[in-house]
């Protein structure tokens, strides 16, 4: 899988996916990465993506948690010079 990166951006599985909401959470630790992400993914409509940029090094696995527990999917995950950025697909009820 190729993937290309404009600004919030990417291609998953070939088809360009563009973030609907971004979420900055950078300097913050548990909970609250999770606590913003889980309001603001109750604002979007269903198959909407929301992007979360985190600097909490446990945030990974959070994340992962997080959509097991919700029912969204975790699109991508990524982690540069010390910030995470995860896309969330909101495919829950």
């Amino acid at each position: 899988m190729q993937k290309f990166e404009y600004n919030n951006i990417i291609s998953l599985e070939g088809r360009p996916t563009v973030a609907d909401l971004t979420i900055d959470a950078k300097g913050t630790n548990c909970p609250i990465p999770i606590l913003k992400a889980k309001k603001a993914i109750t604002t979007l409509p269903k198959g909407a993506v929301l992007e979360i940029l985190a600097t909490d090094p446990g945030a990974l696995p959070d994340f992962q948690a997080f959509c097991r527990s919700t029912g969204n999917t975790l699109l991508e995950h990524e982690e540069t010079a010390g910030t995470y950025r995860f896309l969330i697909k909101h495919t829950s009820a």
